[in-house]
């Protein structure tokens, strides 16, 4: 194994973490407060490489490995975790489903616009009485002569009110429960397609979050994305590179929460002397330092494992979980050693503080990761 970057991977971060500080920094609390998708942005990081960086370069991407994507989420996520997890949601969760599953045809028309950033992507799982439990999916695929029509409504869609392309599950066999759910590939301006109530965050507030809605949305047979009956399973799959990336969304957050605690400790001064000379200060900055090493190691670990084509359910789930509650931890103490004015808008730990919590959530609760880590510790 290997415990050092590539002279590309270093340049990587520098670049990643220059175009953050002058494109993103400086209008992080204006996009947090008014709610404001950084579309501008968005589309240079495409025409930057980041948008499709997993894919291969015949596809439009960049043929960049999972290390390498883990390191860009990881870097726009330190300056804002808003652009962190519209890319993420983006690329590994939209576009890579299209990747993994989809046909040639598939992907020749949709990955090279995707990659580019000119689209942006949606993926659509989750419904109102279907989080975790995908038997309870609702929204239904009913198949007709020349195609499908979807009927239904999707919520906490990532992206949904700016994608261009969105990948949906549907039910297409009721009596299957989880194995008769199919996913369908539904782009922008399709009758009966629209997004959605766009939901008022805690957090991550310039990542646009919502509702997609199907009402007699007709498709063609080939938006069936993969093999019918197979959405829900694939999805499985697709997640467990989606968890790599809210491990590299958590981490990147917890690294900016750490820098300004640290770097907030050595400017103030208590009883005559800087906050970063008390063992108490001190304590919580080691700690904090050793949660985003272990949590590093561990989500490149799974990068690792999936780009040399390994199967990381296990691995994956255990960076996730470890990555976003270290995250949380991290978070809450830069508020504390930032003491009252880690409470106020004036620092940026205070927006740390409410967009880590998301990381617990997304892609999986941090319930359901140790659920998914239990069972495969115990087929062993």
């Amino acid at each position: 194994m290997e415990f050092e970057y590539t002279p590309e991977q270093i340049h990587l971060r520098k670049s990643v973490r220059e175009f953050a500080e002058a494109e993103i920094a400086p209008h992080v609390m204006e996009w947090d407060e008014g709610q404001i998708f950084p579309l501008d942005v968005v589309h240079k990081l495409g025409r930057l490489g980041y948008m499709g960086s997993v894919f291969p370069e015949e596809l439009g991407g960049a043929g960049l490995g999972y290390i390498d994507y883990s390191i860009i989420i990881e870097e726009l996520s330190r300056v804002d975790g808003s652009v962190g997890i519209i890319v993420a949601a983006h690329t590994s969760l939209c576009s890579n489903h299209i990747y993994k599953m989809g046909s040639d045809e598939q992907r020749r028309r949709y990955l090279p616009q995707l990659a580019s950033g000119e689209w942006i992507g949606c993926w659509s799982l989750t419904e109102p009485e279907a989080g975790s439990d995908a038997a309870g999916t609702r929204t239904s695929a009913v198949k007709e002569d020349c195609g499908w029509v979807l009927n239904g409504a999707k919520t906490f869609t990532t992206n949904a009110h700016y994608a261009d392309v969105c990948v949906a599950m549907a039910v297409t066999d009721r009596a299957a429960a989880q194995h008769g759910i199919s996913a369908f590939i539904v782009e922008k301006g399709t009758p009966g397609f629209r997004a959605g109530k766009k939901e008022n965050k805690l957090g991550l507030r310039a990542s646009a979050t919502g509702e997609v809605i199907f009402d007699g949305c007709r498709l063609g047979a080939t938006q069936l994305l993969g093999k019918m009956n197979e959405g829900f399973v694939d999805s499985l799959k697709v997640l467990d590179g989606g968890r790599i990336s809210i491990a590299a969304l958590s981490i990147g957050m917890a690294q900016g929460a750490y820098d300004a605690a640290l770097r907030y400790s050595k400017l103030r001064r208590q009883f005559g002397r800087p906050i970063s000379e008390f063992q108490a200060i001190q304590h919580k900055l080691v700690d904090m330092a050793l949660d985003i090493d272990a949590a590093r190691l561990l989500n490149y670990r799974a990068a690792w494992m999936l780009d040399r084509g390994m199967r990381v359910t296990r691995e994956s789930a255990m960076a996730k979980l470890f990555a976003s509650e270290a995250a949380v931890r991290i978070a809450n103490e830069a508020v504390q050693i930032h003491g009252g004015y880690g409470f106020v808008k004036d620092y940026p730990v205070e927006k740390f503080y409410r967009d880590v919590k998301l990381c617990t959530i997304g892609e999986g609760t941090s319930e359901i990761q140790r659920l998914v880590i239990a069972r495969q510790l115990l087929k062993s």
